[in-house]
């Protein structure tokens, strides 16, 4: 095992290498430069004066002058200086960062609480009006677009019944350490969570409902209860067993999705996390803020796949990847 980890690690690093150029390309290739999003371009410097500011901070360098100053520095954990807020890069998304981060931990909290239970409720006892209703919560959940439905849920919790707040990620008139501050922090998240999770499940609940049906009728089912087996222990040991690997080989997945794909959630809560701070560094064109966030998303990536690989051969002794 510990050698599939260091491999995985290994090969890593020409994926990020990879990765690295392709995203500083991209961002390269946006219209305008970081001093486009500036108020600089409306006073009034002149055009040889923002030429020359150009020229100080390297802009007009070749691409791969660039590329190699951003590289090396970036692998020393410095993205280089937000050309929008005038501080470095990692204090920009430090807290944006965390902010992010347990928004994704309270939805993946909620998608499972409610995706496992659902799912196997559907699977034993399929072709049931439980099942039905399941299945049909799926397929409405597989076509409501997730835009539509937070929109809804903050119109309906948010504003008209004031349940929950509307937008930020903490209350202003909290102090922060506090038992207050915690609370308040909990209660931002409930919403955009749930919202999140209520739409995330429905992949889980089918996936979970197809292994246990398929399990069902499979031998080495037949045989133990040929033995005499109990059906609660044929379902715990045999079927719910085989059933949740499927599920454990996209936990990586799901975890990293969850962190790198939050910007539609943020953007209609007002939530200050990484997606939101994305949205606005396009805008602005602030290439260091965009470049730092899409290689970080993507790292996240690269390691939910190895954390994928490494649960799924731990939920199976018999799977083991040497």
């Amino acid at each position: 095992m510990w050698k599939f980890i260091l491999r995985r690690f290994l090969v890593m690093i020409p994926q990020l290498f990879l990765l690295s150029i392709i995203v500083f390309m991209m961002a390269k290739a946006m219209p305008g430069d970081a001093l486009s999003g500036q108020e600089i371009n409306n006073s009034r410097t002149s055009p040889a004066e923002l030429e020359r500011i150009r020229e100080d901070m390297g802009l007009n360098d070749p691409w791969y002058q660039q590329y190699t100053r951003w590289a090396s520095n970036a692998i020393q954990g410095d993205f280089g200086v937000s050309y929008t807020h005038k501080i470095p890069v990692m204090d920009v998304i430090e807290d944006r960062l965390w902010n992010t981060v347990y928004l994704a931990i309270v939805t993946f909290i909620f998608t499972y609480l409610l995706a496992i239970p659902l799912g196997i409720v559907s699977g034993r006892y399929s072709d049931s009006w439980l099942d039905k209703g399941v299945t049909g919560y799926s397929y409405l959940g597989f076509g409501t677009p997730i835009f539509i439905f937070a929109l809804i849920m903050l119109f309906v919790f948010g504003f008209g019944l004031n349940w929950f707040p509307s937008g930020g990620s903490v209350d202003s008139n909290v102090d922060g350490g506090t038992f207050a501050y915690v609370i308040s922090k909990i209660n931002h998240l409930i919403l955009p969570g749930l919202s999140t999770a209520l739409i995330a499940t429905t992949s889980t609940i089918q996936y979970l409902r197809n292994e246990i049906i398929d399990n069902k009728i499979k031998d080495f089912v037949r045989t133990a209860r040929s033995k005499g087996v109990p059906e609660s222990k044929v379902y715990s040991r045999h079927i719910l067993r085989n059933s949740f690997l499927p599920i454990a080989a996209f936990l990586g997945y799901e975890i990293t999705g969850l962190i790198g794909g939050s910007v539609i959630i943020e953007t209609i809560f007002s939530y200050p996390g990484l997606g939101q701070l994305f949205l606005s560094s396009v805008s602005l064109r602030d290439f260091s803020v965009v470049t730092a966030i899409v290689m970080m998303t993507g790292f996240a990536t690269l390691i939910g796949t190895l954390l994928s690989d490494i649960i799924l051969s731990a939920v199976d002794p018999r799977i083991r990847i040497e």
